[in-house]
Formats: C-alpha cells, structure tokens, sequence
C-alpha cells in the first residue's frame, strides 16, 4: 500500500495523523483485521498521494518488495505501529535527499546477497529504526523460526507507551504480542545478520526518555564512504529530548556495520534480565514436583472481615525524663566501692539469711572492697606464672554459686570487676541433667570459658566421678555442633569446656601488695559483664552489658527510685540476674544501701520471711513477684504482729505479667491494715536486653492512683487496642509500669517484619533507646543487629532518625500521660489462626476454674507445637495427688470450655502430670522450654491426659480431585512428575465382597438378632465382669432376643409410644442397655443414647442429660429405677425442672408379656437411632443413622476388622455415641465386659485372645464381642 513518505508525512493534516495512529492503534489491538486496515488507511491517504509523491503510486511498491512473501508485500512493519502509538503522530524524519539515496543503496546491496540460513538474532533497541526497517517489507515466511525474537520485540515496542516505569511493564506487556509481530521477527532475522536492517544504538542502556512522541533522527550518520561530507551526528528535534547520557559516552561507544549504520555494542541489562526470564523453563526443577504447596493441600483461613483493625495515627517516640547529674556520682562502679570501702568500712552492705530466715552475715563494705581486691590479686597474679598468666585483662569467667549464698557472689562478681576479667554467673550444674542447664555449656564454650569461680561448700557439692574428679556435664548434641562450628578450644567429648575450678574462700586467696592497686578507669564502652538469657526455644545466649550501661542504669535507677545513702532494701529475687541483680547488688553499691537477701529456699519454708525483714529492719523498698505476694498472703494467718508502714517501695519486678494486677490488688487489701500504702506499690518491666524498661515512680500520700485499662481480649487478639464493653469476661485488666526510664526514649513497631512503627491504638514490641541496655549477644553477630542495632521506620519505609534501639522482648503500648502498659511478651505469644495469645493469659485462665484441689497453682505450662502448618496450643499440669481421675477431668474439660469462651480458640492437649515431675527452674518455676521438649518426645508421660484435635485443627486438607486421564501406570507416573494429586483412596465395594442371599434377606438389624436367636441361640454374646475380674452377668443371642422383646412390649403398654417416637435410653454401661436400644427397634421407636447423670455431680451432669431430652424431643425415657429416682430427687429440681420430664419407664421388672408381632421398617432408609455427643467445648452435635446406613457401617467394620463368630473383642470406648456405641449395640461379637484396671484388664488379656481398642479415660468398662453381620 502507497504511503506518505519522507516529507510528504508532515504535510499531512493533524486529523488525519490522528485518525492513522488510532487506526494502527486498532490493529495492534485486533480490533480490525489487517485487510480492514488497509482500506481505511488507503481511503484516508488517497487525497494526498499524488501531492506528496508526485510519481505513479504503482512503482512506491517496488522498492518494498524485497523478500518472496506475498502475504507481506503491503503489510507495514510492527515496530512502526508502535511508534505511532507511542508519540501520537507519524515519524517526520524521511524528508531529506541523502536518506533516500541510503535507502536505495543499502536495498540494492541486501538484494544481491543469498540468505542460505537466517541468521541470530541479536537484541536491539526498539526506540529508533533504520531507513531498512521502514522500507523494506517484512518477510513472514521466517516467523516459525524465531518466534521468541518475534514476541520480545513487540513486546518491547509497546512497552514504550507505558514511558519505560519499571521491568515490570516490560515482562506484563511481553505476553500481549500484537498481532503484526511476525512482521518484525522477520525484519530481524534476515536483514541484521547483513547489516542492511540498520538498527540503532540501545538507548535502554546509557539514557532515560522523558518524550518521545517523536524519535530523534539518526539517519544522517554516514558511512566511512560520506563521512568527508557530513558529520557523524544525532539530531534531535524539539520535542524529543533524551537525558542521563553517560560523560564516556561518545563515536567509540558504537559500532559501524558494513553500510556504516551505528549499532549498539551493548545490551540493557534489564533487557537481558527479561531475556533470561523469557528463556528459562516455566516447569519447575523435578524435585520441586514433589514438595506440597501448602496453599495447595490446607484449607488456608480467611481473615475475618469483622476483625478489628488499627486506626490510630503512627506513634511518635516517647521520651523519659533528663538523667541528672550528680556531684557525688562516681565515675565507675568500682569507684563507688572503694570510696565506701575506704571512707564508710563499717557501715552493713548485705546481710544474708539461713535456712529459718535469721541474718546469718552481714558484709560489710570495708570487707567487701578488702576481699574483693584480695580476689582481684589473686585471678591476675597466682594462678600461672608471670610470663603465662592464666587469666587477662578481658578474660570470661563463670561464677558457679549457690542461692543461698549472696555473700561470696558479690565478692566474686567485684573482684572480677576490678580485675578487668568479664564475669558470667550462671546456675550450679547439681546433675547432668538438670533443667536448662544442659544449655549452658554452649554459652560457656562461645564465651571461651576455661576457668569457673565457686566456693568450697559449692565445689564439694558437685557431682564427681568415683576418682574424684568433677564430672564433665554434657550438653545437647545440636549444641555441640554449634560449638565445633565456631571452633572454640577445650571442648569435651559432648558439652562442657573444661573448667579449671578456683575456690574464693577467703583462706585460699593471697593478700596484696600495698603497692598493688587495680585499675579503675572512668567507665567505657568496654564489657563488664554477661548476663545469660534462655530463649523461647530454650537455647542460652550471652547478653553483654557494657561498663558504661552498667553505671548509666545504677544512675537511671537511683533517680527512679529516688534511692538515698543508707537506706535498706530486701531482697527476695535472684541476686545473679535481672532486677535483683541490678538493685540488690549494683545499685546498693552506688548509694550505699544495705540489702537483705532472701533466697528461695526460706520462702519454700518461710513464705512470710520477707515481711518480717521489713519490719524488724524498717526497710524502705523491697523487691518481689507476684508469686512472693501470693505467698505471703497464704502465710498470713500465721503472723498477723506485722507492719509495712515503712516501705516507700514495694517494686513488683514482674508487672510485665498482665495478671499481676490481682495479686496487687489483694495483697494491698490484706495488708493496708498493716500500714502498706497504696502508692508504694511500684510494679515495672524489665528485659535482660533493656534492662529496665519502665517503673512506676513511687506515689505521693493521698495522690489518686493512675487509671487502668479494661481492654478487649479479642481485641488483643488482633494486635490492637479496644475497651472491653461487652462480656466481663473476656476483658483484661492491665496495670500501669509507670514511666519510660530517665534518659532513656520508647518506641512501639510491629513484632513482625521489619520494625515498623506501630499506630497509637496498636500493640507492638516495646524498644527502647537510651545508655542502660545491653550491648550484644556475645558471639552471635546476626541475632545481635536484629535485636540491639534495630532502626524503626515509618509507613512509608523510611527510617525515623539514626539512633538504635534494642528490642526489649515486651508487648505493649503507651497510654495516656506517657504511661507504659504491658500485656505480654514475646517468649509467650502463641500465634493461632493469625491471632496472637500470650501464654499467661491461658495460665491465668486455668487457674481461675477451681483448680486448687485439682492442680498445684504456679505449677502449669503453657505452650504451642507446630501441627499441620500451623500452632496448637497444648497445657500441662501437675495434679495433686490427692485429686481422683474424675476430679482431673471434669477440671480439664471446664478448663477447655473457659479458654474457648474466653479466648475463642481450642486446647490441642491438656495434659496432667505427677506433682514434682515437671522440669524447674533455678528459683522453682516451670522450665517451658525443657517441657515443650519432653512434650515432643513423649517423654513427659502424663498421668490423665485430655486431647482435642477436632477443636483446634481447622485448616484440614483440601480434598484430592480426580484428574482426568488416569489409566495405566505410565500415565499415572506421568501425571506425579507433573505435579498433580491423585485422587483419594477409596475401600473395598462392600456390594461385590458379600453379595450373597443371607446378606439381601437380613437387612435390618432386628432380622439378624432374631436369626441368631434361632439359629445360634446358646452363642455367648457377652459378659459383665467385676472389678475382681469375677464374672457378673451373660448374655446369649436367645436371652438377648427375649429381653428385647419384653422391653418392647412394656414400651407399648406402660408408654403408649407409636412407631418413629424417640426414646432415651438412661443406663449404665451393660447388658441392659445394649437390651434396651433392641427393644426399641423391635417396638418401631427411635432408641437414643445418653450418659446418666453422676449422683455426686447433679449440677455439672444433669443439664446435659435434660438439653438431650429436649432437643430430641423423646416422649419416653427407659432407665433403671435407682437413675428414676435419681431424676425425681430435690437435688435434680435444684438443677433442672424434674416436673417436665417426659414419660420415665424404669425396665428392672419386666413383664413376659410379648409383642404379637415385632416392627419391621417399610424401607432401609427409614431412621434407626439418633447419635448424640457433646464436645469438650460443650457444644451438642446429634447425627441421624438409617438402617441402611447402620448395615453399610457393620459390615464395614466386620470386613476391615476381620470379625467373624469365634473372636472376642475388647473394647474400652464410650457407649454412648460414635465408635464406642457402633461397637457395643450393633456389630455384636463375643463381648467381654470389665473394668479398665490395670490388674484386670492383663489378667483378662491374658486368658483370652482379642481384639482391643483404645481405652477412653472417661469410661470404666470394657467390651468383647463376636461378629453377627
């Protein structure tokens, strides 16, 4: 087709290159055919082509016609489409004399040259095209050879109209190829390999194009033939203009083809990038083929549409008050210590208590700084020679001491300060498998410990091989790995470094010198010492404080605290670690306190000893837990001649804890007669990351006391915050910790991700920035940056300022006044289904269901496991063991009901263990960690154990779909390596197994029972025994066929029932009721079983029996008459209405009465019985059974299990609904009936052969039967 050529295009009217460009829009597009196309444009173009040529339209088309294709010959090219859709005009550049004559010679020598093959094809720019590729016509008989090339390239062109945004426009629009592509494949696969086509320079690469409606025009550069005439330059018109060339670039950066036509040596690299990706195969690598997609096999939960979402404003940082400067402040800890060891000698630094709770010893500061020097000498100077000490300034050591011993800790731990080695205290290895203390030996191997500090009594406590040597404690293999990695020196065989043991008794250490003194620099950044840490996982790691957070938290803490020279504290917490560490033995130095150190072991016996040191001492502060508070309170009654009157302070170290608030709360009730002030109860938050992250500053007498915050657990669920106004029982009450630390700034971001900054009204991980935290996790560069160099961003990404915070393992959020609240930490967030629990909150939930008689409070662990791709929550226990079986699970079952009312999500076990079985921690708590690990290996062998599944795993799979085409093996093959899932399995056709005339007559259960009664009528179908394993009561096929007769007669005369009326069946586990459920098959009537009410528990027991009753809506009830009276009785009105209970027949005397003739259903699909069952949530679920389906269930039972009549069969199942009930009432084998004792049920396993099931623990018979289907 003619068309306007060189400058003939821009004489064209802007309505008619208008109307070209949405023409060639429309069929790039497809929306018109190419044939439509051409008579449009060749009826828009007709005014105008005698104007702009001059020369016959017939012979435009000879310089065209270059390739043999006819389909071709007026098909414009693809790029050039592009190009008018991208600027919105037609190109303006051919209008000069020497482009035609280029255009001329270059066709004339492409037309002497024979392509035998067509050549690669080399990416090229897209942006400009050469005279070639505009003139000469495409040829598509080539476009089957490189179709890839064909796509890339239309691709390519259009990409140009979405502006070149990003890689991502390129690969979306490089599966759309506009339907003229093959016009281009052509082009490039026969003129590049020539140098005829002419493509240009890849201006991807070195510019970016702001506008380019227009393309610059590049044809005047020459070859080396005009060279002389013109220069080689680019010539860009108004409207294009091309920016971000590179300062290198120039002539040389491009390459002359043999008709002097430029070309890009180069290729983009987000060009290669799209080819790499277009190259390489869709199918994944063969392994991938068999790992489950777990989108592909779970149902994966969609998020609740109604769940709460954050709609607060982005939180700013949250700053504490200025740390002040003080005159008298030392500048290090040792300073502190000598200047009190020197100027106050005898003024009381720690008193230590025995076993009773009396003082025992007092330190004093002059012994302490004397002693702690003389251990200082000692570690540099007498253990290796001069030239080979031992130990180095910035050396590890571990400080192996007691509880109960405070005193040689803190001379310890100084001496090592002023000997500049790192002390690492770490808790007394009593065995080899203590709890958690197996995990020790990793922190000791990567801190490249060789030398332990210990006392005498402590060494000789040790457990010691039979030489005499102390044992190597052996660590966890996975560990041990770890430490063969980081190479570390003197590893044992499996754990342990060995330890040289140095005793700090005063009699073994040296005295120094007088001209002998440590080296007390100003404090630095240098570490003073390691404080261990056990995750989550139970894993140990090291957090290292500096010497200058070591002081700046003494220093935070005296103003905090407002401490005073001289004042007394007691302490009842671990003086090694944590808030007592940081108070008892730190900060008492830096003000001169007197501390009174209460160990563990005199609460176990005293629980009442730390109220008593407070008032004989009058001391001002003490430090305690929540556990400490509840204590107290039970000892209470012991000693009543007790006053608080003197505490300014009572710091509640675990505040973190949201449940603290009630020990609080009634602590303060029962002791505000004793002289305890409101405002002097101080609770905050600590983490050995951030040390203390916030304390409540103590109050002023008569101040009112700051608010709390009533929040919605479902809410908290969601990471957000909502005032509770629905049930009060889903609420949670959070207490205050006061205010951020001085000099220190507060920060809330998401747990997850990067740290983002949370919104006001959204709780998040509390980080803290300020010169009081730690520093590093020692040896552990990579979880260091993610927990102690952590830059908070905004929602946007960017970073809010340059200052890091350190990850304080608390969630949170702030309040009103700059007030931090604490609802959980990490280490115990349970994340179900997307919805966070903490771990506490589940503790607390139990504890509240009467668990004093059942279980020891205190003594419960919480956690979750990883099952089916998602986390279950499981709960541990010790049981009293006084507490009898039943007892146990009626407390669990109530204890699932609370957490799933409460919580709104399901226990996957609760579990119930012996008392004192469950692993502890140093000062008495749960270790969860090393219980999770029992857990898992079925090693925690619980005593009564409760488990639900079906509660909690919702995300069960997908079911597998058949795939068309499953025939041979080949196929089937065929169809795994591609990825597919079979479809499920299926059983046997039970049709085709028992297609036999006995089967198609008895096809109602009342028709096998009588044809066993007359076919086998002395065939023993069950038997009672007692707790003695004596046998109670039989039971034939014939005596079972008369009492089920007699029952049905009574239910027609005494109850008047019609046939289809629902009857409930109230009987113990026996031979009663398995007579009575055929009773009501042989009267017509609908038999529905239920559990009896429990004499002892009407309360809990009777409504369920009267919600069956009513949802059933039987018209009769068969029971016994103990259970009839039982029904009727004043306990059973105080729980239930006993005035509506409908028609209640007891079957203890029976008439011999019998029915003329027995009911037979009209249809198998007619109703048999109805299957009620109650869940350990309490919720009701009742299923519908036909007779045919109960037929298609007993044979099925009977083929899988290989019944037939001379097998007995034990079972151990409820019998009342599901399995338990199939089993007992409708596929009768030889049934052996008896107590699951242990002594009873061996001796009868041991006198007859077989089949048992799985014992259920709330059901106290066991059954053994032979097969009648």
């Amino acid at each position: 087709m003619a068309e306007p050529a060189g400058g003939g295009a821009c004489s064209l009217p802007r309505e008619i290159r208008e109307q070209l460009a949405e023409l060639e829009l429309e069929l790039s597009e497809g929306d018109i055919t190419q044939k439509g196309y051409e008579k449009k444009r060749a009826k828009l173009l007709a005014p105008y082509i005698p104007q702009t040529h001059g020369v016959d339209p017939a012979l435009q088309k000879e310089p065209r016609n270059q390739t043999p294709a006819p389909a071709a010959t007026s098909a414009p090219s693809s790029s050039k489409y592009h190009r008018a859709r991208s600027g919105g005009a037609r190109d303006e550049r051919y209008r000069s004399d020497i482009h035609t004559e280029a255009v001329q010679a270059a066709l004339a020598k492409h037309k002497e040259q024979k392509m035998a093959l067509p050549m690669p094809t080399k990416r090229r720019s897209t942006f400009v095209q050469s005279p070639a590729d505009a003139c000469t016509p495409p040829d598509t008989s080539s476009a089957s050879e490189d179709e890839g090339s064909l796509r890339r390239q239309a691709a390519l062109s259009a990409a140009l109209h979405q502006s070149l945004q990003n890689a991502e426009s390129w690969i979306n629009r490089s599966v759309q190829g506009s339907s003229t592509s093959s016009s281009a494949s052509s082009t490039l696969s026969h003129g590049e390999g020539k140098g005829t086509s002419g493509t240009l320079a890849d201006v991807f690469a070195s510019t970016r194009i702001e506008n380019f409606s227009v393309p610059p025009d590049v044809t005047a550069t020459t070859s080396s033939s005009s060279s002389s005439a013109r220069p080689a330059t680019i010539d860009l018109p108004p409207s294009g203009i091309v920016k971000g060339t590179h300062k290198g670039s120039n002539r040389s950066s491009l390459m002359d083809t043999a008709d002097g036509v430029p070309v890009s040596s180069r290729v983009s690299t987000k060009i290669q990038q799209l080819l790499n990706t277009l190259k390489r195969p869709k199918r994944p690598p063969l392994k991938e083929f068999f790992v489950d997609d777990f989108e592909e096999i779970v149902e994966v939960p969609q998020p609740d549409p109604n769940q709460p979402k954050p709609e607060g404003r982005q939180m700013t940082p949250v700053k504490g008050e200025p740390l002040g400067v003080v005159c008298n402040w030392p500048p290090a800890l040792e300073a502190a210590l000598k200047r009190w060891g020197t100027t106050q000698a005898k003024c009381p630094c720690l008193t230590a208590l025995d076993v009773t709770g009396k003082p025992v010893y007092t330190l004093t500061y002059g012994k302490l700084w004397s002693r702690s020097l003389k251990l200082a000498y000692t570690l540099l100077n007498k253990l290796g020679t001069k030239n080979e000490p031992v130990l180095k300034p910035g050396d590890r050591v571990a400080l192996v001491y007691p509880n109960n011993d405070p005193v040689m800790f803190m001379v310890a731990f100084y001496g090592c300060l002023l000997a500049e080695v790192i002390p690492v205290p770490i808790e007394v290895p009593l065995t080899r498998k203590d709890a958690g203390g197996q995990q020790i030996g990793f922190l000791l191997g990567s801190c490249g410990i060789t030398l332990a500090l210990t006392t005498e009594v402590c060494l000789k406590g040790l457990p010691k091989t039979q030489n005499g040597e102390i044992v190597q404690f052996k660590d966890e293999y996975r560990f041990f790995q770890q430490i063969q990695v980081l190479r570390l020196p003197l590893i044992s065989a499996l754990g342990w470094p060995r330890l040289k043991w140095v005793v700090t008794d005063s009699k073994y250490l040296s005295k120094s010198p007088k001209d002998w003194q440590p080296n007390i620099s100003t404090a630095g950044t240098e570490p003073a010492y390691i404080e261990y840490k056990t995750s989550k996982e139970g894993s140990v790691m090291g957090v290292t404080v500096s010497r200058i957070a070591m002081l700046s938290h003494c220093q935070a803490l005296s103003q905090a605290c407002n401490y005073s020279e001289g004042e007394t504290i007691v302490n009842v917490l671990d003086f090694k670690k944590d808030a007592g560490l940081w108070h008892g033995m730190l900060t008492n130095v830096m003000n001169k306190l007197h501390t009174l150190s209460v160990p563990y072991s005199v609460m176990k016996t005293c629980p009442l000893s730390w109220v008593q040191r407070v008032h004989t001492h009058k001391a001002k502060v003490a430090l305690v837990k929540c556990r400490d508070l509840h204590w107290a309170m039970m000892a209470h009654r012991d000693q009543r001649d007790v006053s608080l009157s003197s505490l300014r302070m009572l710091i509640v170290t675990d505040g973190a804890n949201p449940w603290s608030v009630s020990s609080c709360d009634a602590f303060l009730s029962l002791f505000q007669s004793h002289g305890l002030k409101p405002e002097a109860i101080c609770p905050c938050a600590t983490s050995p990351e951030a040390m203390t992250v916030a304390i409540r500053r103590p109050g002023v007498p008569g101040a009112p006391l700051p608010g709390r915050a009533i929040l919605s657990m479902n809410g908290l669920s969601y990471g957000v915050i909502r005032v509770n106004t629905e049930d009060k029982n889903s609420a949670l009450t959070v207490q205050d910790v006061g205010h951020v630390m001085p000099g220190g700034m507060m920060c809330i971001v998401k747990p997850d991700g990067s740290p983002q900054l949370c919104k006001t009204d959204e709780i998040g991980e509390i980080c803290v920035s300020s010169k009081t935290g730690g520093m590093m996790y020692y040896g552990l560069a990579g979880v260091t940056k993610n927990t102690f160099e952590v830059i908070p961003v905004n929602s946007a990404g960017s970073p809010v300022g340059d200052l890091p915070f350190v990850r304080s393992g608390l969630l949170g959020f702030v309040g009103p006044g700059s007030l931090v609240f604490v609802v959980g930490k990490m280490d115990g967030l349970l994340t179900v289904s997307g919805r966070r629990h903490n771990a506490d909150d589940i503790v607390a939930t139990g504890l509240a269901v009467e668990s004093i008689k059942t279980v020891y409070r205190g003594r419960i662990a919480v956690f979750s496991v990883s099952v089916f791709y998602d986390e279950r929550i499981v709960v541990v226990a010790e049981q009293r063991p006084d507490a009898s079986e039943e007892d146990s699970f009626q407390w669990m079952s109530r204890v699932l009901q609370a957490i799933d009312s409460i919580h709104q999500v399901g226990v996957y076990c609760l579990a119930l263990v012996p008392a004192n079985t469950l692993p502890k921690t140093p000062l008495g708590g749960i270790h969860i960690s090393q219980t999770k690990q029992h857990f898992l290996e079925g090693s925690l062998h619980p005593c009564n154990i409760l488990m639900c599944p079906h509660t909690c795993v919702t995300n069960l799979p997908k079911p597998r779909q058949k795939q068309p085409g499953v025939g041979p093996a080949s196929v089937m093959v065929g169809n795994l390596v591609a990825g597919k899932r079979i479809a499920q399995a299926a059983g046997r056709d039970l049709g085709q197994i028992e297609d036999n005339d006995l089967v198609r007559k008895h096809q109602f259960l009342t028709e096998v029972l009588q044809w066993r009664a007359q076919a086998t009528p002395d065939h023993m179908l069950f038997l009672l025994l007692n707790a003695k394993g004596t046998p109670v009561c039989t039971a034939t096929c014939l005596q079972l066929h008369k009492r089920a007769e007699r029952i049905a007669s009574v239910l027609y005369d005494k109850g008047h029932l019609n046939a289809g009326d629902n009857v409930v069946l109230l009987y113990p586990p026996g031979i009663e009721l398995i007579a009575a459920f055929y009773g009501c098959l042989y009267a017509g009537c609908i038999p529905v079983t239920v559990r009896p009410p429990h004499a002892q528990n009407l309360t809990a027991t009777l409504p369920t029996v009267r919600m069956i009753v009513d949802v059933s809506k039987a018209a009769c009830i068969l029971t016994t008459q103990t259970l009839m009276r039982l029904l009727k009785s004043r306990e059973a009105a105080a729980a239930v209405d006993v005035k509506t209970w409908p028609t209640i027949t007891d079957t203890d005397d029976l008439p011999r009465k019998r029915l003329p003739q027995l009911y037979k259903p009209p249809t198998p699909e007619m109703l048999a019985y109805l299957d009620f069952s109650v869940s350990t949530t309490g919720m009701l679920t009742g299923v519908k059974m036909s007779h045919a389906a109960v037929n298609a269930l007993c044979r099925a039972i009977k083929l899988q299990c290989e019944l037939y009549s001379s097998r007995q069969i034990a079972i151990c199942l409820d019998p009342y609904c599901g399995l338990g009930f199939t089993l007992w009432c409708l596929c009768r084998q030889e049934e052996l009936i008896c107590p699951v004792s242990g002594p009873v049920w061996l001796l009868q396993k041991s006198g007859h052969e077989f089949l048992s099931l799985s014992p259920s623990p709330s059901f106290s018979k066991t059954l053994a039967c032979h097969p009648v289907l």
